[in-house]
């Protein structure tokens, strides 16, 4: 992790940051110069060696222990966060649930289990750092959606739904908060090589849908959110950015 100054300053909260593309996501922010607050639900021995990286390298990391579908515990989490490394005005959106399930088999709980992370963990979230991030004047919401949310995909009604909800959500926020020097975006990302909740599913050769022949790296994704983040981004709100490697074109 090489060290940056582009967000010295700069706090960021990742949710679901303990691992795969959440954990890329933290260490390049923490590389830029931002201090990272790392959240995850569960995954306490994961988060904390993500932290651990993050300090060896001569950054500043904290773990929060946080289910973002309970708004008290935003609300802790939030003011742990502050007290810890200061107010946040990068909020990455990376929680979410991956489990595939048919429509027909479906049932209301596990719909709601995708909807209470995905899109009320988003609600809870910002609704905490919006009011620290309009009295600073600035701040990036980032989101992470996935093509599912404009294609559809079989098995992920539910997922494809709240994704379609956050890039909703994400406009609406550029929208309304543009003039107040918050700036707002999705990233979209396509297949990636990341840990699998079934690793022994076999994985479909990348060369038959994918034009660029691969499957993209974590830290692509991480590049893009620290882009959005930096000055460089500055003139982008509203967008989501698609790194799929060319199988969705839109």
């Amino acid at each position: 992790m090489s060290a940056s100054t582009e967000l010295a300053g700069r706090v960021a909260l990742v949710t679901g940051a303990a691992k795969n593309i959440g954990r890329a996501i933290a260490l390049e922010l923490a590389a830029a110069g931002a201090k990272v607050a790392i959240n995850t639900r569960a995954s306490r021995a994961e988060a904390e060696s993500v932290a651990a990286e993050i300090r060896a390298a001569g950054g500043k990391a904290a773990v929060c222990i946080a289910d973002i579908a309970d708004a008290g515990a935003v609300r802790r989490m939030h003011a742990a966060v502050a007290a810890e490394l200061g107010a946040i005005d990068i909020l990455v959106l990376n929680a979410s649930v991956r489990r595939e399930i048919p429509f027909e088999t479906m049932d209301f709980g596990e719909w709601r289990q995708v909807m209470s992370i995905s899109l009320d963990g988003a609600f809870h979230c910002v609704q905490a750092v919006l009011p620290g991030m309009l009295k600073a004047g600035r701040g990036d919401i980032i989101t992470l959606i996935g093509d599912s949310a404009l294609t559809g995909a079989a098995g992920k009604v539910h997922s494809s739904a709240a994704k379609s909800g956050l890039a909703g959500m994400t406009r609406a926020l550029a929208r309304e908060f543009a003039g107040r020097g918050i700036r707002a975006n999705c990233v979209s990302p396509g297949h990636f090589d990341t840990t699998r909740a079934n690793p022994r599913a076999p994985r479909p050769d990348a060369s038959a849908h994918i034009p660029l022949g691969r499957y993209g790296d974590p830290r692509e994704i991480a590049a893009t959110v620290r882009f959005l983040c930096s000055p460089g981004g500055g003139f982008i709100t509203g967008q989501v950015l698609h790194v799929n490697g060319g199988q969705w074109m839109f």
